[in-house]
């Protein structure tokens, strides 16, 4: 043959796909006017799992404010599409069949020392009490200096542990806090 030249098996194989895709195609993809939904019907939002320092990534997809599905991102860098099941079980943690979970908690329960009752408070309250208990403790326990009159300025009381639900600020502010109390035993939820 004139002026044809022997395709290459490369060559080949991209011509092989390129017909065949375009011979499967529907024709719906062809048309400019009609377009082609390329994304689900309902809300989807990317978010990280919760329940410990890995961070994987979830994709959570939601209807009328409800999740209706959750599964792995497979665009995220760590865990490439795949949850364990603590992961998988995200979305029942705060609801059940699209419901709030009956028993998750809503409320603050509060049981004084000695008392066989639980008693429901407010956010106030509890924050407020929470701060006293903080602060006598404090005062009661801090260390100003050593057994040598060496200024160590600490409070070895209280200790802090993290979460991996927080991400870098959080802790940095949460560290900062905790270090302006004169805390030294810091801990964090992934290395225990």
């Amino acid at each position: 043959m004139v002026g044809m030249r022997e395709l290459s098996r490369r060559e080949f194989l991209k011509a092989s796909v390129i017909l065949s895709g375009g011979l499967i195609m529907p024709k719906s993809l062809f048309d400019l006017h009609g377009g082609l939904e390329l994304h689900k019907s309902v809300g989807e939002s990317p978010t990280i799992c919760c329940f410990c320092g890995v961070g994987c990534g979830a994709i959570v997809a939601s209807q009328g404010g409800r999740v209706i599905n959750l599964e792995g991102d497979p665009d995220h860098p760590i865990n490439q599409g795949s949850l364990c099941p603590k992961g998988m079980a995200m979305a029942q943690i705060n609801t059940v069949d699209g419901e709030v979970n009956p028993y998750r908690l809503q409320t603050v329960k509060y049981r004084a020392p000695g008392d066989d009752k639980w008693v429901e408070k407010d956010w106030g309250w509890t924050l407020n009490r929470i701060a006293q208990r903080v602060k006598e403790t404090r005062d009661q326990f801090f260390i100003e200096t050593d057994s040598e009159g060496r200024m160590v300025n600490r409070l070895e009381a209280i200790a802090s542990l993290g979460g991996a639900a927080l991400d870098n600020e959080e802790c940095s502010l949460i560290t900062k806090a905790m270090r302006s109390l004169g805390l030294v035993y810091f801990e964090h939820q992934a290395r225990l």
